[in-house]
């Protein structure tokens, strides 16, 4: 691979500034976030995050839309959320929480949260192993969606869920840096988390990125999988 090492400097030193990796961080959910809000999350003043959002833009990290006065921005991409994602993953450590409030919140995350678009968490990593135990997803020699696999996704998403949308894979696994071991990301890690939200066996809670897995939704999953998740709902 020819790749410029100033180049590839340059852009790591993008997310060696605390609050840009802060920005990252935050917007991993998912969301457009205004750069207010960004401000008050990072504990800077807005003119600043400003000034990082301009440099995250103009280097392709983050896409920016705007309404009226307002300046939204979101990461570009999966492929930019993978690569924060796995940044998190080799060297986040989670901080001992401080309080009641931040230990339950830190509970919550760490049990069921969004990373971008798919789902992670203890439950997502229960999942992951589920769809492994049940030979719908192989990991020897590679990550492979097997033939069981594919009828598994479609029924539960229809004939849409295996095609293909861009360059993003089918199936990708990233390490969760609260569990230490891998869920299930990519283009069917996705479709999951849509499907589970639109039948309501997982529901957000009012705390940022973090999910619920419903009674309903592990009964549910039980019966397609074959197997309790082993995840409290």
């Amino acid at each position: 691979m020819d790749v410029d090492a100033g180049s590839v400097a340059a852009f790591a030193a993008l997310l060696a500034d605390r609050t840009r990796a802060g920005i990252c961080l935050a917007l991993i959910d998912g969301r457009a976030w205004t750069a207010g809000e960004l401000a008050a999350h990072t504990g800077v003043a807005r003119s600043t995050a400003s000034e990082h959002l301009t440099a995250l833009v103009s280097a392709g990290l983050l896409a920016e839309e705007r309404q009226g006065r307002h300046r939204y921005v979101r990461l570009a991409g999966p492929g930019i959320a993978a690569l924060v994602e796995d940044l998190a993953g080799a060297v986040g450590t989670p901080r001992p929480p401080v309080s009641l409030r931040s230990a339950r919140a830190a509970g919550e995350l760490s049990a069921a949260r969004t990373c971008y678009d798919h789902l992670a968490g203890a439950l997502g990593v229960a999942l992951f192993d589920a769809l492994v135990g049940a030979d719908l997803v192989r990991t020897r020699d590679g990550l492979a969606l097997t033939g069981p696999g594919r009828e598994w996704f479609t029924g539960l998403a229809g004939e849409t869920a295996l095609w293909a949308r861009g360059s993003r894979p089918l199936l990708r696994t990233c390490l969760d840096w609260t569990e230490r071991r891998p869920h299930l990301g990519g283009r069917l890690g996705a479709v999951l988390h849509r499907e589970l939200l639109r039948r309501e066996w997982v529901v957000p809670l009012p705390r940022h990125r973090a999910v619920r897995l419903t009674p309903v939704g592990a009964t549910g999953l039980a019966d397609l999988l074959g197997r309790d998740l082993g995840v409290p709902a």
